[in-house]
Parts: structure tokens; C-alpha cells; sequence
């Protein structure tokens, strides 16, 4: 019997009727993304952009999820059509290509993850876990089907440019990431700044606009449950590696003496 391969974030977004959930997993961990994948949340973002993440990391990780009822997004660490292609041969079925600004940086970014004639996607489903090594029946004919594009907003001038990017056929999700665009507003480490939840807001509407759905990075609850109000269709909540460092700083305010933990760690 041929293979099936999972839902991409674009078919479990078309079939929800509440916002999908989800956590960054950024260790390079097999294991932390297995448990990850088995919390309930919806999706799971692999980071290769700032995390230590390499091709071999992210196969492991595919692989461990792939048991689980979970959405695994692998965000490249560049529109690199080179790397686009690996990391779809590798199986990733959903890519995030961060620091999208233009119209024209859209449609490159969904020529990379297209074989031709409709895009520049390099053909090698015979020897990758994309296609389970040609056991996925007809896949060459219907990739589109199983790979879902999503772009990253996240400077000034991609939120001039946000509806114009949104609609770019191909780009089936816009991702708003308030941290680098608090950077380029002059507001470095300011991501929950008003300034940059009103410019937040200002793509969401441009975005939602152009009838593709809106994503966004929150960790903080307060602002994750507001933008959610906005209509925002996918968030990241939170990331194993910061869960980690909190929890463990718990432990040590919790049952170390006053400073003693600080102290031992400077």
C-alpha cells in the first residue's frame, strides 16, 4: 500500500476552528522534541536559524515527532534555495523562511520549495525521505500538495510591504516575529513595545486582508491572548530551551538560599 504523509500547516490551518498553538523547540534535541510533540500543543517550530540546528538535527527531530499528532515546522536558516532543498528532501513538509521584505523575495522563496516547470526545487525525491524514497505514490506530480510555505515579517519594511507579500500565490502564511522587527524600529529588546504591537497589528490587517492567514511570536501570555484577539491564526507560545532556563531558575529561588545560586553561576 503507498505511503501517506502527514498534514502540512496549511491543511491543519484550512480544517481549525480555533488558532493552532504552538512552542519553538530549539535544543537540537531528539528527545526534547519527541516530548514536545506529545504535550498537546499543535505545531512545533525546528529552529536552524538561531538554534544549533544542522541537517542531521532536524532528520532526527522530523523522525521523532512523526508518531505524534503534531504539525512540525522546520524554519531555514535562510531563503537559500540550496538549503530549502535539503531540508525538504529531508521531509520537512512545512518551511518558515525568515527576514522576508519584498514581493520578489516572496515569489523566490516559493520557487525554491517548487519543482519546475513552477519553480527551481531540485528533484531528488528517489533518494530523500520526502517521498519515502519514491514509496509515496505519484509524489513528484503532487508536492504542492505536501509542502506549505510560510514567510517571516519581521523589519519596517516588510510591514509596508506585508499585504503585497501575503498575497504572492504560493505563500500560504505570513509570520510576524516582533523581535527582530523591534530591532529595526530602534526598539532592540522592546518586542511587546506599542510601537511595534501597533505595527504587529498593521500587518496582521494587511495580511488578513489579502485572505492569508497570520501568525505570530508571543511568549508573554498577556500579549500572546491580545494578539490572538486580532485575529491571529498560529502562535508560538514559548520554546523548550527558555522553559528550561525558567524552570531551573525556580528550582534555584525556590530552594537555594538568597543569591547563593547567582553567585555559584558568575
Amino acid at each position: 500500500m503507498p505511503l501517506r504523509l502527514t498534514s502540512t500547516l496549511r491543511e491543519a490551518l484550512a480544517r481549525a476552528d480555533r488558532p493552532l498553538v504552538g512552542m519553538w523547540v530549539c535544543s537540537g534535541s531528539p528527545l526534547v522534541a519527541e516530548i514536545a510533540a506529545g504535550s498537546g500543543l499543535d505545531w512545533l517550530l525546528i529552529d536552524m536559524e538561531h538554534a544549533p540546528n544542522g541537517l542531521e538535527s532536524v532528520l532526527a527531530q522530523l523522525q521523532a515527532v512523526a508518531a505524534y499528532p503534531v504539525v512540525a515546522v522546520v524554519r531555514v536558516p535562510s531563503a537559500d534555495p540550496v538549503v530549502i532543498k535539503q531540508v525538504l528532501d529531508l521531509g520537512a513538509q512545512t518551511i518558515l523562511v525568515p527576514m522576508v521584505e519584498s514581493v520578489q523575495e516572496a515569489v523566490a522563496a516559493v520557487s525554491a520549495v517548487r519543482y519546475p516547470p513552477r519553480g527551481r526545487r531540485g528533484v531528488g525525491s528517489a533518494l530523500g525521505r520526502s517521498a519515502r524514497w519514491n514509496r509515496v505514490e505519484g509524489y513528484l506530480g503532487d508536492a504542492d500538495d505536501h509542502v506549505s510555505l510560510l514567510v517571516q515579517v519581521e523589519s519596517d519594511a516588510a510591514v509596508a510591504a506585508a499585504g503585497e507579500i501575503a498575497a504572492v500565490d504560493g505563500v500560504d502564511g505570513v509570520f510576524v516575529g516582533p523581535s527582530d522587527l523591534a530591532a529595526s524600529m530602534g526598539l532592540l529588546g522592546q518586542q511587546t513595545h506599542p510601537d511595534v504591537r501597533a505595527a504587529v497589528r498593521r500587518t496582521f490587517e494587511a495580511t488578513r486582508a489579502a485572505g492569508t492567514p497570520v501568525g505570530v511570536n508571543a511568549f508573554d501570555p498577556a500579549v500572546a491572548d491580545d494578539y490572538l484577539g486580532q485575529g491571529a491564526a498560529f502562535v508560538l507560545v514559548g520554546a523548550d530551551v527558555a522553559l528550561l532556563a525558567r524552570g531551573s531558575e525556580a528550582l534555584a529561588g525556590r530552594f537555594l538560599p538568597d543569591g547563593a545560586g547567582q553567585q555559584e553561576r558568575s
